[in-house]
């Protein structure tokens, strides 16, 4: 059951990675896209700027992906399934890539936006717990049955014929019986 698991978690982890790149992918391409346009201006259709978006934001994306890989492993080795660390791994994996490029101190075009960075590295991350993240961890089963506990039944006094006749018997509350001995 384990290694079957391990396998549908090799499988599903580069799925949610490349979903994940994909909806980043179109977030910065929506956010960027009067800035692109604007750079092909007599491009009526958008095709000459979409084939420039795209290669450029797969270099991109390159660059985002190494700290987003390391939280994602974090994330299957201690199986953490939060949402929020996912969305949190993805905003910070972009915060620490725009970083480590120099993204917030150049002044070009296109990284005069940090915040458009961050904020696909945030919808990548939710993007990747809604494929792969929900069920993160392959030892830890998703739909496993609750586990009880085994609670003994509450402790009563023996049932003898002394404790009967006399009332003491504390499942027996009739103090109308009353018997000396």
């Amino acid at each position: 059951m384990i290694v079957g698991r391990l396998l549908l978690r090799l499988l599903i982890v580069p799925l949610g990675g490349l979903f994940a790149v994909c909806v980043a992918m179109l977030f910065v391409m929506f956010a960027q896209w009067n800035r692109m346009t604007a750079l092909n201006g007599d491009d009526y259709s958008g095709l000459t700027t979409f084939f420039v978006m795209v290669p450029m934001l797969l270099v991109g994306s390159g660059i985002m992906l190494w700290p987003a890989t390391l939280g994602a492993m974090v994330a299957e080795a201690f199986a953490i399934r939060s949402w929020m660390f996912h969305a949190a791994n993805g905003g910070l994996s972009a915060a620490v890539s725009l970083v480590r490029i120099g993204g917030f101190e150049k002044d070009y075009d296109l990284s005069a936006a940090p915040l458009i960075a961050i904020g696909a590295g945030i919808v990548a991350g939710f993007a990747y717990w809604m494929v792969a993240g929900w069920s993160a961890g392959f030892w830890k089963p998703v739909f496993a049955p609750p586990q009880t506990t085994y609670e003994p039944p509450p402790a009563t006094l023996p049932i003898t014929p002394k404790n009967e006749i006399a009332g003491n018997n504390p499942a027996i509350h009739d103090s109308s019986i009353r018997v000396d001995n």
